[in-house]
């Protein structure tokens, strides 16, 4: 996980092309999207924070964006409206 408070513009875009930032999330939140989403786009520069895959993203605790990531967010809710049904 990066900070983009932490990181230069250039930086940003250096990550990007080489796919070393791939998702972007609200650290505040624990929500996490793809970079063109434009709830994404609105948030402040300190509480963004980038990964490399959906994975590490999930693993730190986040979960997916409803808005662009809607396939993988129902599925994400779906599995813990189960896990709240277990005994």
């Amino acid at each position: 996980m990066l900070y983009h408070i932490h990181l230069q513009d250039f930086e940003v875009r250096i990550g990007i092309r080489q796919r070393e930032i791939t998702y972007a999330g609200h650290k505040k939140l624990k929500i996490y999207g793809t970079l063109k989403c434009t709830s994404g786009k609105r948030m402040k520069r300190e509480n963004r924070v980038f990964f490399k895959t959906g994975q590490e993203a999930i693993s730190l605790g986040y979960r997916p964006c409803g808005h662009c990531m809607r396939i993988a967010y129902k599925k994400w809710k779906d599995e813990l409206v189960l896990k709240s049904k277990q005994p």
